[in-house]
């Protein structure tokens, strides 16, 4: 990101407008969300409204000078977007037992949890996480850098999964967990690998150099 770029914006292909993407934790958008995002697609003439893959809004083709005041308009907080920002870029999650009839875990819950504890870590590379519900894994929890899959007996913490250029399929570090055992697991797993990553080093990358068992025996103990 260059010096001159808008604080929480992304500069598009044409080099000449932006995109910004507020954060929407676990995908949950209030009625008054959903007014703010229409009223500044109106105001500014933002020409594209893009739902991500991480369950939030893209709002591109934003004029420079207008960037500040959008953000101002909105009143909402922006959402980790930049591959050079360190850190829990969001948290997805299924709909879960809140709505769901094959919900067998608050995935939901546990999303906003998740979200809230890490949010403001600093990490060695970009992580996303994925938090499903039930093993039909709608929350993408496989292929995200750290991923919750709920089950009856309770949830299967998943690490290394990606999405990306080289696609990874995360491997089960643990089962059967509270929600305290994950959030442990979790801050555990996420010190390690600050610690012990290079920097902008992917969870799949670190993964396949160090190795499942020894992460487990790392983050287990």
């Amino acid at each position: 990101m260059s010096d001159d770029t808008p604080t929480g914006a992304i500069i598009q292909r044409d080099k000449a407008t932006y995109a910004i993407v507020p954060k929407t934790p676990v995908g949950l958008l209030s009625v008054e969300h959903l007014e703010s995002i229409a009223a500044v697609v109106r105001k500014y003439n933002i020409p594209i409204i893009k739902i991500t893959s991480g369950q939030r809004f893209a709002l591109v083709g934003i004029k420079k000078e207008d960037v500040g005041n959008v953000w101002k308009d909105l009143g909402m907080d922006p959402g980790k977007a930049a591959g050079s920002e360190l850190c829990l870029h969001y948290v997805q999650a299924c709909p879960g037992t809140a709505v769901c009839r094959f919900g067998v875990q608050d995935s939901i819950g546990l999303g906003n949890e998740v979200d809230k504890f890490f949010s403001e870590m600093e990490l060695a590379a970009k992580v996303k996480i994925g938090v499903s519900g039930c093993p039909f894994c709608c929350g993408e929890s496989f292929v995200r850098d750290i991923g919750v899959l709920g089950k009856k007996n309770g949830w299967t913490l998943i690490i290394g999964g990606s999405s990306a250029r080289r696609p990874r399929i995360g491997d089960v570090i643990a089962e059967n967990l509270s929600k305290e055992e994950v959030l442990n697991l979790i801050r555990r797993f996420l010190q390690y690998y600050s610690t012990h990553a290079k920097k902008k080093e992917r969870t799949a990358r670190f993964l396949d150099l160090l190795g499942v068992e020894n992460i487990k025996e790392a983050i287990l103990q």
